[in-house]
């Protein structure tokens, strides 16, 4: 009996369900379709800060600008952590152009000097170096109309007038020596290298250093590490020194290139997002070679994430000073404004559980002013001055290393305060160094390109009393007075001189070629990997 009923009554009610179901699809689709407000299964309240917000626009007695959401938005986001940022649909191509490892513009390096425009360098084989432009060159006018010399313009105004799509063409007029000469060019794309330069330090061991992690990262790297490799390279000092990070996954490829197996890099976890693990997924290319990293307290993130995993797996030796961090992940979000959002969803964890982000809870101010608070309570000068807080882990090897507050190096090298006096530091300020190096380059050039290398730079040409004159009197020029600077104040800015001029002459391949003699990290990175 009960089974016939149940026969009888479950079509029944499955037909109830189903008719039911259709009205409630068919009330919901009609709702969409006549952009009425979807009040059935939702929560219609508004929050506090929007009912401001539609008051004060509906409401208020003058116009409101159109700045107040950028104004609002930022201060919420400052409430949260010192990395959620937005980005303004203007700024927003220029702060990806880093990241995205290039932009389209004409190949040149340029400093403003007494408001003139100097070409300083001319990328080899770029637009400008195609059309023509020469270091030294003076930019007048752009187009003709837009006149740049003898007037107080920013960098970014100069930037905004040279730049634009590759194959768009722009003319600029530039005084060389006393002749004028009007110069077309066509705009290309203009590469942003990551790795600032690659070479052999020894006939054993090589040198490269990293300045970013953008989308082109991994790839410059593994150029330049077959290359070494080809070269000789039986070890490798890798300098992180003031890399800010960027791109996660380019330096767990990095990594990858290190660590056998299948050993974790790092992982990612936040409320909202599930953990993710990025692990060694192919045999390295340098998995058993000696390895030195150089760090200091501006590298940042993922330059952290890799040291951090090298260290865990007690994979090479840290060399230098606590670094910055970061240890949160954030994730661009674009707008309907043409806007962005980078906000923070994530915190990224070492192979052995580290999350080495220091406190931001006193606010973004003090977050920033930490690094200045490390030069005053003496940390960079000798690194026993702050003891890790963090929670201790132990490696493979045994050896115990701290989450919390950056990676703390295997060995410390301290910042040479003696070296920085105050008036050395206003030359770098004023802009009064480089405009002495690029004027000691523009007169002595037919001399410093007999050179044919950094090295035999490095070799046949040491800055002396004479150039210490020549720079003492510039520096008058700019009210800064560097008679009473220290001894070995001048020294060492004598040796600094030396690879600026390098730089002026072969870009960062010359500078690190030539500073990297006398660094003393790298002396101890040399050491490190015998």
């Amino acid at each position: 009996m009960n089974n016939k009923k149940l026969q009888i009554g479950l079509p029944f009610l499955m037909a109830v369900v189903l008719t039911a179901g259709m009205w409630l699809g068919f009330k919901l689709k009609g709702d969409v379709g006549n952009g009425n407000n979807m009040t059935f299964l939702r929560n219609t309240k508004r929050s506090t800060l929007q009912e401001i917000m539609d008051l004060v626009k509906s409401k208020y007695v003058d116009n409101i600008p159109d700045s107040i959401n950028d104004f609002v938005i930022q201060d919420m986001l400052a409430h949260l952590d010192p990395h959620s940022v937005y980005i303004p649909a203007k700024d927003l191509m220029e702060v990806n152009e880093d990241l995205q490892g290039n932009f389209e513009g004409i190949g040149v390096e340029f400093q403003i000097f007494n408001d003139t425009v100097n070409v300083l360098n001319v990328l080899a084989d770029g637009p400008s170096y195609k059309a023509g432009v020469q270091v030294g060159d003076k930019i007048i006018t752009v187009n003709d109309t837009s006149k740049i010399a003898g007037i107080k313009i920013k960098p970014d105004e100069i930037r905004n007038l040279l730049r634009g799509p590759r194959s768009s063409k722009v003319s600029i007029t530039v005084l060389r020596g006393t002749e004028i000469k009007k110069i077309d060019i066509e705009r290309g794309t203009i590469p942003l290298p990551s790795v600032d330069v690659a070479y052999m330090l020894t006939p054993q061991t090589g040198f490269i250093r990293i300045n970013k992690f953008s989308e082109t990262t991994y790839e410059e790297f593994m150029q330049n590490l077959e290359k070494l490799q080809k070269e000789g390279m039986k070890s490798l000092v890798l300098d992180l020194r003031g890399n800010g990070g960027g791109i996660l996954q380019e330096a767990a490829d990095i990594a990858d290139e290190f660590l056998n197996d299948q050993k974790m890099i790092v992982y990612t976890e936040g409320t909202h997002v599930p953990r993710m693990e990025y692990k060694c997924k192919r045999d390295g290319l340098f998995e058993s070679g000696k390895l030195a990293v150089l760090v200091d307290e501006t590298s940042a993130s993922a330059s952290e994430i890799l040291s951090g995993a090298l260290q865990d797996w007690d994979r090479g030796t840290i060399i230098g000073r606590r670094t910055f961090g970061k240890g949160l992940v954030q994730q661009q979000f674009m707008l309907t404004n043409g806007s962005a959002l980078r906000l923070t969803i994530a915190r990224y964890y070492t192979p052995l559980g580290r999350n080495i982000q220091k406190p931001y809870n006193k606010g973004k101010d003090a977050y920033e002013d930490e690094l200045i608070e490390r030069f005053h309570n003496g940390e960079v000068v000798m690194g026993d001055t702050s003891k890790p807080s963090g929670k201790a882990y132990k490696t493979p090897a045994g050896r115990l290393v701290y989450g919390g507050g950056g990676i703390t190096p295997d060995v410390f090298v301290p910042f040479d305060t003696t070296t920085q006096p105050k008036e050395i530091t206003k030359m770098y300020m004023k802009g009064t160094l480089n405009k002495f190096v690029y004027n000691y380059y523009i007169q002595n050039k037919s001399y410093l390109q007999s050179f044919k290398s950094p090295v035999d730079f490095a070799k046949g040409f040491t800055a002396g009393e004479k150039e210490w004159q020549q720079l003492e009197s510039a520096a008058q020029k700019d009210s800064i007075d560097l008679a009473t600077v220290p001894t070995a104040a001048k020294t060492d800015m004598l040796k600094r001189l030396q690879a600026l001029i390098a730089r002026q002459i072969w870009r960062t391949e010359g500078f690190f070629e030539v500073n990297n003699i006398t660094d003393p990290m790298i002396s101890k990175a040399l050491e490190a990997v015998k």
